[in-house]
């Protein structure tokens, strides 16, 4: 219950809508049980005393109570469906928010198709708790109550035969909202298992194809398909096993009313007025005592939904400002990585890294799959934090900065160009959206991108497609450096950043990403070491560790580990096939 009491103060806000929509819902529950008060006078004096002026006035009252009702049924399922929204949008954009503050090792746990079934599905089940589930709850209630009323006012004797009922439905109404509660926390795991399916098959379409894996993907997709059919078809037993058995226990009652009050009326002791005035009440009781046991099981899938969307916002992110943290002037001198090991949850990936990286240096670092380069430059814009040892920049350490100032300073170009599906413009502004139209066209000129950007449609207003589909390779990565170099970032990461592209697109690309490097301490993640030769210096990192520094040239003439990378790549006519020996990590 602690998570739905926090899920109601989420609606705390809304107080005012809230109060209006009770006092509606309250004048529904009073209107609906007058109908059945109605019901004596309307049976005892004109139907059997024949009163003419009951006969007018009993109808007037209907059509008023019937038009009080609606206009009150309106006006509350309005106002909260709108608290139901606005809360659920709230939640939904908490959660967003949240995910985005997360490192990158969150995301290494959590799979995209997770995270979009939290802040789709497991959301849509919250809000059915939070504004339907609530309103029936309430309405009903105020129903309930009032009915009550009607009953013990018309015949105590009978309403005390009919309570007897209730408490024998409290068991079974909390046995299954327990069951339905485990189903839909299954059901939400599922539906998590089938958008990441999904997003992993259609995203990955082309290699899927290529490798005839159509029929293995759709029986993968068939059983999660299948398992979450089965979940769904449990919940539907649930809510409909439960209906039946209320009316059951409804049945039972009104059977012992009519005996009983049959009697009474036989023997003179009630009039038929009163009877079936109770009668009325009693039935109309049984309704809102059916929907409540419904209503424990939307709510029971709502809590489901509501721990698990809870459980991500409740999280602690690993990457965040300290206490008092700076601004990070722009960088002056140099990069230090001072003593850094680093280890992913068990696994130990880099040991005792230290490193001088002067201002304005192109340092790249290469070596086989898995030596921890990638993870050595990712730990310089905190995508993680070190386990031991300390990153500095100009003598400041970079957790002692906020975050926002730390990676203003620096510019990344991927192998894998991350691209958006909107114009390329919007694209190449990305950081900055404010940037004028002079600017973002100098950037593309710079990256050698302007021309083909004139080809397109629509130029720099041309919609790219997801991923940017509708550009090529090289395309694509042209667009990245145009954003980098819009950046100015005095740091630069380029991470393989033209491993996948064929000879003529390296040329293009590798010609923008020199005009990117002027000026910028640079760290270059080699992959064809062609690329690296004019680098300041070159780093070889082997599990983890550094085992040799120096140019090109001197450690060709070491003949050591740089030596046989180098001689792996290059001993077929000077372009071997073991490229890939240098790629990876």
């Amino acid at each position: 219950m602690d998570v739905f009491k926090r899920l109601l103060k989420l609606a705390k806000p809304h107080a005012v809508k809230f109060s209006i929509a009770m006092i509606c819902m309250l004048v529904v529950g009073a209107t609906t049980s007058a109908l059945a008060f109605l019901v004596k006078p309307a049976l005892d004096e004109i139907f059997l005393k024949r009163n003419a002026e009951m006969l007018k006035w009993i109808p007037l009252a209907v059509v008023g109570i019937y038009l009080m009702k609606g206009a009150c049924n309106y006006a509350q399922t309005v106002l909260m469906n709108f608290i139901g929204q606005r809360v659920v949008a709230d939640l939904r954009e908490s959660l967003y928010r949240k995910i985005q503050t997360q490192s990158l090792a969150f995301f290494t746990k959590n799979p995209t198709g997770t995270l979009m079934s939290r802040i789709t599905n497991d959301v849509g089940f919250i809000q059915g708790a939070v504004s339907e589930a609530v309103t029936a709850l309430l309405k009903d209630s105020f129903t309930l109550v009032c009915l009550v009323f009607v009953i013990f006012y018309r015949d105590w004797r009978l309403a005390i035969i009919a309570m007897f009922v209730f408490p024998l439905a409290v068991y079974p109404i909390a046995k299954f909202g327990q069951k339905m509660r485990r189903v839909a926390t299954g059901t939400q795991v599922t539906l998590g298992s089938l958008t990441t399916l999904l997003q992993e098959t259609i995203s990955g379409t082309r290699i899927v194809k290529a490798f005839s894996m159509e029929e293995y993907e759709n029986k993968r997709f068939a059983r999660e398909n299948e398992r979450l059919f089965r979940l769904n078809l449990k919940a539907v037993s649930i809510n409909a096993v439960s209906s039946p058995f209320m009316e059951f226990l409804g049945g039972l009652g009104i059977a012992a009313i009519i005996f009983y009050g049959g009697y009474q009326v036989i023997h003179g002791q009630s009039t038929p007025g009163t009877f079936f005035s109770f009668l009325t009440a009693l039935i109309m009781l049984y309704e809102p005592v059916k929907r409540l046991t419904n209503v424990n099981n939307t709510i029971q899938q709502g809590i489901a939904g509501a721990e698990r969307v809870f459980g991500i916002i409740d999280l602690t992110p690993e990457i965040q400002n300290s206490n008092g943290a700076l601004l990070l002037p722009r960088i002056a001198r140099e990069i230090e990585i001072r003593a850094v090991s680093f280890r992913y949850e068990e696994t130990p990936v880099l040991r005792n890294i230290s490193l001088q990286i002067r201002a304005g240096e192109v340092v790249a670092f290469v070596g086989m799959s898995g030596g921890g380069k990638t993870t050595l430059v990712n730990l310089i814009p905190r995508f993680y934090d070190v386990t031991e040892g300390a990153i500095l920049i100009d003598g400041q350490d970079i957790r002692a900065v906020t975050v926002e100032s730390l990676r203003g300073q620096i510019a990344i170009v991927t192998q894998q160009t991350i691209l958006f599906n909107d114009t390329v413009r919007n694209n190449i502004a990305y950081g900055d959206i404010a940037r004028t139209e002079e600017e973002i066209i100098a950037a593309a000129k710079a990256a050698n991108a302007h021309d083909f950007i004139m080809r397109l449609p629509e130029g720099y207003d041309t919609l790219i497609g997801e991923q940017g589909t509708k550009l090529s390779g090289g395309e694509r990565q042209r667009i990245s450096i145009a954003r980098a170099l819009l950046k100015d970032a005095p740091i630069l990461i380029l991470d393989e950043a033209t491993s996948s592209l064929d000879s003529e697109a390296e040329i293009e690309v590798q010609d923008a990403l020199e005009t990117l490097m002027k000026g910028r301490t640079t760290l270059v993640i080699a992959h064809r070491l062609s690329t690296i030769r004019n680098a300041d210096r070159i780093i070889v990192l082997v599990n983890g560790e550094i085992r040799e520094e120096g140019t090109h040239e001197a450690l060709l003439a070491c003949q050591g580990e740089y030596c046989r990378l180098h001689n792996m790549q290059f001993k077929d006519n000077g372009r071997g096939h073991g490229e890939q020996a240098a790629n990876g990590p």
